[in-house]
């Protein structure tokens, strides 16, 4: 069976994403690791390098658009109609989003034992909120997502860049993008702002042998799914009508 260079891209790009973004959030939480208590600064640029990486590896390998983002790939369909991206982006950015997170299991694999707080094993594979109020939740991650596709849409438009964004260029862009929304925006849930990026890791750490681990808070899940995927709803219809 033929499988889509760019389908290959959405799931290696992803794997890296994840690898490194809940690698350092993982540096940061997990007992007797060097980068202890490194803080939020750290995160959020951890990220934002890991988004930066994911994207380079996707458009290397596929030689188009990489999401690593189902949000990205809904609104994408909105936008575009390519709703053949639904049934094969998807299933590959969850795919390799459980591989990054069983790479960073591997990788801390001596620290796990160690740290005594299941909370802080958690949050080195998927997101949970700073205060626990649903409704609020939700909202933090319709606006973040919302803000990620607007501006992500914004920076390879006609108007501020006509000849096109310079090669190479458009993963740092989105990169610092995500570094920005990190620090301004993540304090509340811890961004997920990508369904994938939650769903996968949140799923490897529901079955990974993982000393102590304790809930994997399926109760919350949603959360860092819908939100991410009505934000991304709300930036296309948004985009459609002010053409940009």
């Amino acid at each position: 069976m033929h499988v889509d260079a760019a389908v290959i891209g959405e799931f290696v790009g992803t794997m890296v994403l994840i690898l490194l973004g809940n690698g350092v959030v993982g540096g940061v939480l997990l007992t007797r690791s060097k980068a202890e208590g490194a803080g939020w600064l750290a995160i959020s640029v951890g990220w934002g390098l890991a988004v930066f990486s994911g994207i380079a590896v996707s458009i290397s390998i596929g030689d188009a658009d990489a999401h690593l983002n189902p949000a990205f790939t809904v609104a994408s369909v909105l936008m575009t109609g390519h709703s053949d991206r639904l049934f094969t982006y998807i299933p590959a950015q969850i795919l390799g989003a459980i591989l990054g997170a069983v790479l960073v299991w591997l990788f801390y694999l001596p620290h796990w034992k160690p740290t005594q707080d299941a909370g802080k094993k958690l949050a080195c594979f998927s997101t949970g909120p700073a205060i626990r109020s649903l409704p609020s939740n939700f909202l933090s991650e319709v606006i973040g997502t919302f803000v990620l596709v607007l501006v992500a849409a914004a920076l390879v438009s006609r108007r501020l860049a006509p000849g096109g964004v310079a090669p190479g260029l458009g993963p740092v862009l989105v990169g610092a993008l995500v570094w920005s929304i990190g620090l301004s925006l993540g304090g509340t849930t811890g961004y997920a702002i990508n369904p994938a990026r939650d769903l996968g890791p949140r799923l490897a750490h529901t079955f990974l042998p993982i000393p102590g681990k304790g809930s994997s808070d399926w109760r919350y899940a949603w959360v860092p799914i819908l939100g991410p995927i009505c934000g991304g709803i709300v930036a296309a219809l948004f985009i459609r009508l002010t053409g940009i």
